[in-house]
């Protein structure tokens, strides 16, 4: 095959490039710059797509004979990644960067590109595995449980999963892919993996949305509707947060206090006890498919909601308002924007954004 391989100038694209090579695939190597501000470079793990890692990707491209090029998709990338995720915050939401990035970059901007210059797939260095099912192609988890990189691909449409080559989804471990790294003389074989938001390097989110939203005071409440403490902006708070809340009363029980819900609307924030964070449904209007649908409108599964968590035993329900997720125990600390993904066994069903919760503990318990 013609394949296009993404390479951020990390140590998994630059292999995953490796193995298409030694496949005998035709492959050129492109990085992505995202951002506009070129100088740019990391900090230890901090960052990525910045002119650091366009020199790794370029080393390692030379390495292997391949050509290479970066292509400019910044204008995209602040379109569809930054001002979402900006507007997200806005509306009291908690977006996942990461899935708007592999959705619209990645795996749209960058496959349409792809495509239309003739080549059969993307190649990237995520840890999932593709596996021809009795409907089509599947996606699943990969094999290495502690990499598994599965979740933030649950946005791939059946489409774009035809198109897309994940060489190291059946690798037993990291290590192993560092190890086969340097054996192939790859500069990038060490280097520390990328966290946090990527066009946030200093990892201070709180800040960076001040700057771009602004900070208007409003008041913390509780759950009965009581004033027990005032903030300098609704859009620093998520559902969950203990840290920072600067509350002027105390509960009742001396417990500490946690963030319930953001109301952007009224520019207030709900708190209440460690138990009131127990979810027991979920639902969201914009949902999607990693391959062949379902053949029922109602079927049992499991539903992870962050990219680590521990999948849950659910019921889920489909209908032309979306899908609703009963789990078997309430999940922990959801909030509206973020992304459950639906599994059957190791399979990827499809995935959609949370827009409602509701809460497994009544408000005058």
């Amino acid at each position: 095959m013609r394949i296009l391989a993404a390479m951020s100038g990390g140590v998994d694209s630059a292999v995953a490039a490796a193995r298409a090579v030694e496949a005998g695939h035709d492959v050129t190597g492109v990085h992505l710059a995202l951002s506009r501000a070129g100088g740019t470079l990391r900090t230890g793990s901090r960052g990525c797509c910045t002119i650091e890692d366009a020199m790794d990707a370029r080393r390692a491209s030379d390495k292997l004979g391949i050509p290479f090029y970066v292509w400019d998709f910044s204008e995209r990338f602040r379109d569809d990644v930054i001002d979402d995720f900006i507007s997200e915050y806005q509306a009291g939401r908690t977006p996942n960067p990461c899935m708007r990035c592999n959705e619209k970059i990645k795996f749209a901007a960058l496959l349409e590109r792809a495509i239309e210059l003739g080549f059969d797939a993307v190649c990237t260095g995520h840890y999932a595995t593709l596996v021809d099912g009795e409907g089509g192609l599947e996606l699943h988890r990969a094999s290495d449980n502690a990499k598994d990189q599965s979740y933030v691909l649950g946005v791939l449409t059946a489409e774009q999963l035809a198109h897309t080559y994940f060489p190291l989804g059946t690798t037993p471990s990291k290590a192993l892919v560092r190890a086969e790294a340097a054996e192939r003389g790859l500069s990038v074989a060490q280097k520390p993996d990328s966290h946090d938001i990527c066009f946030i390097p200093d990892g201070d989110t709180r800040g960076w949305l001040a700057e771009k939203v602004g900070a208007e005071q409003g008041e913390i409440l509780d759950r009965s509707g009581a004033v027990v403490g005032s903030h300098d902006g609704a859009h620093a708070f998520t559902v969950g947060q203990r840290r920072g809340l600067k509350l002027g009363v105390p509960a009742d029980d001396g417990k500490p206090r946690f963030v319930l819900e953001v109301r952007p609307v009224s520019n207030t924030v709900v708190v209440g006890p460690k138990e009131a964070l127990a979810i027991g449904e979920i639902s969201g209007e914009r949902y999607s498919w990693a391959g062949a649908a379902p053949t029922s409108s109602e079927f049992d599964c499991h539903v992870q909601i962050r990219a680590h968590s521990e999948p849950v035993p659910a019921r889920a329900t489909v209908s032309s308002a979306g899908v609703d997720v009963v789990p078997e125990v309430p999940l922990d600390g959801v909030a509206p924007g973020q992304t459950a993904v639906l599994y059957v066994g190791t399979r990827v069903l499809g995935q959609f954004t949370i827009d409602k919760t509701v809460s497994a503990v009544p408000v005058d318990a």
